[in-house]
């Protein structure tokens, strides 16, 4: 019994079923959620204690133990279920360290130290990142880690026992508080005597202990001890119902994490919202169902039930066949995309008896490379075509069923079925079926796939592993297994690294220090219960190759332990529990292991395996392995640090060779028990030898391209993985890998070989322990395919009948078995009454046309045929027999059928078809023949004539045809009683160009033969090129000759003319109707011919004719350019019909790599005018080109070479690169600028104007090679001629501009142009005058037009409206403005040329607020106008003595007058006799006083104020006394006496 048996024992209580923790009925979930509600706002030792109390006082009326655990389980585990947040956060705050009874010391000593303490759960660690699968939400992964508590725990503790007793009593009286509420809703409880208080809280505190026991041992578990992939308990099963009846279908489904099922039809995943009603999907306590209401005949199909979780997928499958009754047929629902049962073969005419099944489009032998994408498909025709019964197509590898992944993803589109690959591997190579099954019928098709290596990171590196597997897992280990691959990379691999990686997250690491070689390693150091993946390096003395494709996820559970887990009950929740008090022993120590034996020694580990003991007790036992050298007895413990917790162990750092024995010890807390027996002697190496290398290679021929294999198979072989074999082309030397997957058996087919050459080829086998050493290499072979008998031919038809003899017809062989057709022969048999009689032989010696005359029949008798073919292979299988023909005088009037019909040149849009003439042709000659399509799986009525007048010939390319589509044709006969029956069926044929297909091409040689030629390169041996003309051989034409050899044929005509027009074509012979034409009509002919006169004749192609240039000195070159020349063209100069040689006078150049030719002089004179002539002479080739220098010509030419002379001599010293010229800049200046070039420090640059030196500020430096001269504000008075000099000791050189008259015009004009352009946009502005529009420009310049206009119409200036400028203002005013001023007002500067505007828009709120602030600022002006002010005559000081009279005048001015008034000192001053003050005639203001005293000093102020303002004018006047100046006067000189004294 197991400690997790015991435990449940121990806390006797037992429980049915799995998912009832997560699908509780509403009822109780809404009780439950009241007391949960009352207690959402504390915390979770809150909750939990308060959960204890709750589940403990609902049921203090009894002391039944059984209804309080119930209780407590019951409250703990739904409250964690409906908030799975608050389960895991107690769950994983109070798990405790250590179990019920368990002991302190289970390990003596120190080794009590290395024991996990305080192991917390983790809530699925390795699940965030994981390989396949799916991946749920946060909240869906919280509710299944909820759900795993609840099912491994089965009592959850809810409170924390390491509380002290006075905050454990505090939390329980404000649980109590909180709850008081709901237990008064609940029940109310009667009051308890002491005792019975006591009795109750000592169940309670019981119950809680063992609670915080079972929890605290599966606290050291891992939750991903129990991760498992789905598996079906319960399957779904098929069913037959009637029409309007419901069905349902059910499943029940194991897995952890819980699966998630999804239903599909026929691989279409069920949406219930699309078919509201008609579909109904339940999952109710792991029973899930699919209700299908009200059946119909669309819902027969087939039904698949889909889990899924992070372990994987599995699906399980059931049939829906919904029956009516008979006569019930609705035909208006055979649509396409609804589906029947495979079992049916319905027609639209009854049941039908057979489907025909046909593979069109097939893929064929395909190579692809690691990590590529590849795809397989074909195309599938069923007949009789049924749209609404899909056929079922399934994909095998190798004989076993490829199911979808994320490798490998199948398609069926309704008339295509493709696999493709998105990642491909060496595991995916193999040969590859597609079965298509429609009722009880089937057809297959098979085809190889070969995986090459990808290309290594590290030349010289070998290539990666494959079938990584894990092959067994336990707690402790995992032994990983895979094949070694087939490339080594040029030298041996040393072995292989295997690394790991945990689910979930994605770092690899390395799990073995050094390469193992052996195919088969433990990986220890794992978690228990994690799950991993794994991969494999191989490495050689060159490096590390690619890693493998990763396994498949795996987890570090004992074998037992998942068998278990994946067997426990899964039935509903019963809510029963039932109590027991037994007690489980305890204290027993266990006894020794038994089987204990070696099960894997390798010269890297050794694997042991045994029984647990039969003596344990109820706790779990851990294990310690010893070893011992042989010949000793001295014993020692090979896992001291850990102990082992699965019966299994993988030992390593064994020393190679050595002998060893080996024992295994239990222990649990209660010590440790006897050993077991020891093993038998191991000794330290690989048992498993490398196999020994196959014998008997023998090739033989299969096809064009492939070759098969086969071998005698390695003796003694064990545990044999499978055979490599490589191919080599004879005296290469270089091997090449035929396949990278080991295949089982002794014999293989190798593809991928190239026709006609020699190969050899050898085998080696492969285990665990590694590949064999090579086996012999084979006789060489040449690759062409083999010769068989040819298959039967077919279409047999009665092509003339007389009284006494038939002439019959048919298709020859699709396959002719690689050798030529060399006859056939005919059997016939009488049908009379509908019984066949025996067969006869029609003819003895092979008949060589598909057609025969069968004489010495009997009139108005029914036969029946067969044909065979034969070739040198022997003769093929018959054909199959042939409809009934009665024998009996064809009478009719309109021909019997064509025959013989082939399709050839078929292409992506067209094709070929031809025919031979009916043997019958009527009463009266076939005049034509009518030519009909139709799409191969379209019906009869779909017929359609491709011509629809009658043709003559006896073929006809058919155009227009839609790639990819297969077509089938007929052919008709006419003569003037009319069409006859139609020929039989020519086709299918899918309208395709295939790869490599070449076309006959048309060559005119160097001697103008024109030809036509062809290539192939997919001939037989007993291929062979028929040339024809219009459909005809051409064997005995006189006007053509035929040339071939090797894959190359050439027709040469002899003497193209009309009689050559026609369409020529090319077949191959033995091939797959390999052909080709070629049409020469009218222009072909008239191109040809001139094409071959031209090659005859050849002429030197010309790139350019003769020209002449003239080069930088003056110097004149002539020269022309030819299309090719070769190393022997010759070239005469010719000059005035005389040739000239090289010389003083002439220089002569010919580049043949270009085709130049040249000639040069140094100056031209006047006796060199006249005709030049270059003639070229290359082999047969001649050309000439000519060039006439006379008269105007010549004298321009004299002229410019002169000049360029003298230009070459004036740039020896300082001078010109770009002579003088202007430029107007941004700032609307003028810059007069030159580039001057080959000048040096002491070079000086003068500028002048109209002979007048102008001074420069600044000497330029030459630096950029430019010199300029800035003209700002540019106007008339610059115009003028510039001149500009450079000059040194080497020469001089001078530059002249000319600004005057239509020069200076021009630049005047780009100046107010640049004017314009700087014009800024429109302002308005208002005055107190009234509003101004205006622009600011650079500056402003007479020749700039300025004109105004208001709403298109120009402005009529008057005294109200003016224009203007001021500055570089430009401004429009209007005084006065009225409404009639608004509207739009443009600027248009007119630089001479072009007209520039500024407009704006003076109206609406804009005109307003103009109006507006022109009104305020016109007020504004008149008050300052009118408003009172002083305008003079007041001194702002008056000096007087005492008694003197003052009088002051001054003038005043205001409208109305202004009121006068005078201060002193800040206060009203009066009039009076002392002071006089006097205001006259509005305009004058007096101040008098009579007599001056001291009084009268002061400060004064005149004061003048009206309606608009007031101003006001101080002044100050000091009164002073002579003598007290006089006496001032005479003390200063005394003071100063004092000082210096």
């Amino acid at each position: 019994m197991s400690h997790y048996q015991q435990e449940k024992k121990r806390s006797a209580i037992y429980t049915h079923g799995s998912t009832a923790y997560s699908s509780r009925s509403s009822a109780a979930h809404r009780q439950e959620s009241e007391a949960f509600s009352q207690a959402s706002a504390v915390s979770s030792q809150q909750q939990a204690a308060q959960a204890y109390s709750l589940g403990a006082s609902q049921f203090s009326r009894g002391t039944d133990v059984s209804r309080k655990t119930a209780s407590a389980y019951d409250y703990g585990y739904s409250h964690g279920l409906t908030d799975s947040s608050l389960l895991l956060e107690d769950y994983s705050a109070k798990l405790s360290p250590q179990p019920k009874r368990a002991k302190r010391n289970l390990l003596p000593g120190e080794e009590t130290e290395n024991l996990p303490g305080n192991y917390m759960v983790p809530i699925y660690s390795g699940r965030q990142v994981h390989i396949g699968g799916i991946r749920d939400t946060e909240e869906e992964r919280i509710k299944e880690a909820a759900a795993y508590i609840a099912q491994r725990t089965l009592l959850a503790s809810e409170e924390e026992l390491t509380a002290s007793k006075k905050s454990t009593a505090s939390k329980q009286s404000k649980i109590s508080k909180q709850a008081t509420s709901t237990l008064q809703r609940e029940e109310t409880f009667e009051k308890k005597s002491r005792s019975v208080a006591i009795r109750e809280k000592a169940e309670e505190l019981s119950l809680r202990k063992t609670l915080e026991d079972t929890q605290a041992y599966h606290g050291k578990l891992n939750e991903d001890h129990l991760l498992h992939a789905p598996e079906f308990i319960i399957k779904p099963r098929s069913h037959t119902v009637w029409e309007k009846e419901n069905v349902k279908l059910h499943c029940s489904v194991a897995g952890w994490p819980e699966p998630r099922l999804t239903w599909y039809k026929n691989q279409v995943p069920i949406n219930v919202h699309a078919h509201p009603g008609k579909y109904t999907i339940e999952s109710r306590y792991g029973m899930h169902t699919l209700e299908i209401n009200k059946c119909d005949f669309e819902d027969t199909a087939q039904y698949r039930a889909s889990a899924m979780n992070v372990q994987g997928e599995v699906s399980a499958y059931a049939s829906v066949v919904v029956k009516r009754y008979k006569g019930e047929l609705d035909e208006t629902r055979l649509h396409a995309g609804a589906s029947m049962p495979l079992s049916f073969a319905v027609t639209p005419y009854g049941y039908a008896s057979k489907f025909d099944i046909h593979f069109d489009d097939k893929f064929d032998v395909s190579f692809g490379r690691e990590g590529e994408t590849m795809s397989l498909g074909c195309r599938v025709v069923i007949t009789p075509e049924i749209k609404p019964f899909q056929p079922e197509v399934q994909w095998y590898r190798n004989g076993a069923p490829v199911s979808p992944s994320k490798w490998v993803n199948m398609n069926w589109s309704g008339d295509r079925a493709t696999l493709t690959f998105s990642h491909l591997n060496k595991e995916d190579e193999g040969l590859y079926t597609i079965r298509v099954r429609m009722g009880e019928y089937y057809e297959q098709y098979s085809a190889y796939v070969f995986v090459r290596d990808a290309d290594a990171e590290i030349e010289g590196a070998p290539a990666a592993p494959l079938d990584v597997v894990p092959l067994d897992a336990n707690k402790d280990y995992i032994i990983i297994s895979w094949k070694q691959p087939a490339v080594d990379g040029g030298s041996p691999i040393l072995g292989y690294f295997i690394d790991k990686c945990e689910v979930g997250t994605d770092s690899w690491s390395q799990c073995n220090d050094t390469p193992v070689k052996f195919a088969r390693f433990p990986v220890t150091g794992l978690i228990e219960g994690r799950s991993y993946i794994f991969r494999v390096r191989a490495v050689n003395k060159t490096g590390i190759g690619l890693p493998s494709r990763v396994s498949e996820p795996v987890a570090a559970l004992d074998p037992a332990e998942k068998a278990r887990l994946k067997s426990r009950p899964s039935a509903p929740w019963t809510g029963q529990i039932i109590v027991t008090e037994e007690e489980p022993t305890e204290g027993v120590i266990p006894g020794p292991p038994t089987d204990l034996s070696v099960t894997e020694a390798t010269r890297s580990y050794v694997v042991l395996s045994w029984k647990p003991p039969g003596q344990r007790g109820h706790e779990g036992i851990m294990y310690f392995v010893e070893k011992c050298d042989v010949g000793t007895e001295n014993w020692q413990r090979v896992n001291t640090e850990l102990p082992v917790k699965s019966p299994r162990f993988a030992l390593f750092d064994l020393v190679e060779g050595k002998s060893y024995r080996f024992r295994v010890r239990c222990s649990n807390s209660a010590g440790v028990g006897e050993p077991s027996e020891a093993t038998e002697v191991t000794i330290v190496g690989d048992k498993l030898d490398i196999p020994k290398p196959p014998g008997k290679i023998i090739p033989s021929r299969n096809t064009d391209t492939s070759v098969v294999v086969s071998w005698e198979e390695s003796k003694d072989a064990k545990e044999l993985v499978g055979y490599y074999i490589e191919s080599s082309v004879v005296g290469s030397g270089k091997w090449e890998p035929c396949n990278n997957n080991p295949v089982k058996g002794s014999r293989f087919t190798c593809h991928g070989l190239t026709t006609g050459q020699s190969y050899i080829f050898r085998v080696r086998a492969v285990n665990a322990a590694g590949l064999s050493d090579y086996s012999q290499d084979s006789e060489a072979i040449e690759v062409k395919a083999a010769i068989a008998a040819p298959s039967p031919p077919y279409d047999i038809t009665c092509l003339e009948s007389f009284r006494d003899s038939m002439v019959l017809g048919w298709k020859q062989p699709d396959t002719t078995g690689g050798a030529e057709i060399t006859g056939y022969y005919v059997n016939y048999r009488e049908v009379i009454g509908g019984v066949p009689g025996k067969w006869r032989e029609a003819n003895i010696k092979a008949v060589s046309d598909a057609a025969y005359k069968i004489d010495n029949l009997k009139e108005n008798t029914v036969y029946q045929f067969q044909v065979s073919a034969m070739n040198i292979a022997g003769l093929g299988a018959p054909s199959a027999v042939s409809e009934c023909f009665k024998c009996e005088e064809w009478t009719i009037a309109v021909p019997g059928p064509p025959h013989s019909l082939k399709l050839s040149e078929v292409r992506k849009s067209s094709l070929v078809l031809q025919w031979e003439p009916p043997v019958y042709s009527g009463r009266t000659p076939v005049t034509g023949y009518f030519v009909d399509l139709k799409e191969a799986s379209a019906k009869d009525d779909q017929w359609r004539g491709l011509n629809e007048a009658a043709i003559g010939n006896k073929y006809l390319r058919v155009q227009g045809l839609q790639e990819g589509v297969s077509y089938v044709f007929r052919v008709r006969a006419i003569n003037q009683a009319g069409v006859g029956k139609p020929s039989d069926l020519a086709g299918p044929v899918v309208a395709e160009t295939r790869p490599g297909t070449k076309e006959v091409v048309v060559n005119v040689d160097d001697d103008g033969v024109i030809s036509l030629n062809f290539e192939c390169d997919q001939m037989t041996p007993k291929s062979e090129f028929v040339w024809s003309k219009d459909y005809v051989p051409t064997d005995d034409s006189p006007r053509v000759e035929v040339e071939s050899k090797g894959n190359k044929t050439k027709m040469t005509f002899k003497d193209l003319g009309t009689d050559d027009l026609g369409i020529y074509s090319c077949d191959v012979t033995d091939t797959d109707g390999i052909a080709s034409s070629y049409l020469i009509d009218e222009e072909e002919i008239k191109r040809l011919l001139a094409l071959s006169q031209e090659h005859k004749f050849p002429t030197v192609p010309t790139k350019s004719e003769l020209a002449v240039e003239i080069l930088e000195k003056g110097q004149v070159r002539f020269w022309m350019q030819a299309e090719k020349l070769s190393g022997n063209a010759k070239v005469n100069y010719i000059f005035n019909e005389k040739e000239i040689f090289e010389g003083p006078k002439y220089k002569m150049h010919i580049d043949r790599n270009t085709g130049i030719i040249e000639m040069f002089m140094e100056k031209l004179q006047d006796e060199d005018e006249g005709t030049y002539t270059f003639q070229i002479q290359d082999g047969k080739a001649t050309g000439h080109s000519t060039l006439v220098l006379i008269g105007d010509v010549y004298k321009t030419l004299q002229k410019e070479a002169e000049f360029q002379r003298q230009e070459w001599i004036r740039k020896q010293g300082p001078h010109f690169a770009e002579y003088l010229s202007w430029e107007v800049t941004g700032e609307c200046n003028v810059l007069l600028k030159c580039k001057v070039a080959n000048i040096k420090k002491e070079t000086h640059i003068v500028w002048y104007k109209d002979e007048r030196e102008i001074s420069v500020d600044e000497k330029h430096d030459f630096k950029d090679g430019i010199c300029t001269l800035l003209i700002t504000e540019f106007s008339k008075k610059d115009a003028g001629f510039y001149e500009v000099i450079l000059k040194d000791d080497r020469g001089k050189d001078k530059s002249r501009l000319k600004l005057v008259d239509e020069a200076f015009q021009e630049l005047m004009t780009e100046v107010c142009r640049k004017i314009a352009l700087s014009a800024t946009d429109l302002k308005i502005q208002s005055t107190a005058e009234g509003i101004r529009l205006y622009s600011f420009v650079t500056y402003y310049l007479d020749d700039l037009k300025v004109n105004w206009s208001h709403n298109g119409t120009g402005i009529k200036y008057t005294d109200r409206v003016k224009s203007g400028v001021t500055g570089e203002q430009i401004w429009l005013q209007i005084n006065e403005p009225t409404p009639n001023d608004k509207g739009k007002y443009v600027m248009e500067l007119f630089d001479g040329k072009t007209g520039h505007q500024k407009t704006v828009d003076l109206s609406g709120q804009a005109f307003d607020e103009a109006v507006a602030e022109f009104q305020r600022l016109k007020q504004a002006a008149i008050a300052e106008k009118n408003r009172a002010r002083v305008l003079g005559g007041l001194p702002d000081v008056v000096t007087i003595q005492e008694g003197k009279a003052l009088n002051l005048t001054c003038n005043v001015w205001g409208d109305p007058t202004p009121e006068v008034s005078w201060l002193k000192n800040e206060k009203p001053l009066a009039s009076d006799d002392h002071c006089s003050l006097r205001f006259e005639a509005g305009k004058t203001a007096f101040f008098t006083i009579t007599g001056v005293s001291t009084a009268d000093s002061g400060k004064y102020g005149l004061v003048v104020k009206n309606k608009y303002g007031s101003e006001t004018s101080d002044f100050t006047v000091s009164v002073f006394i002579p003598e007290e100046e006089a006496r001032k006067g005479a003390s200063e000189p005394q003071k100063g006496d004092q000082k210096s004294k």
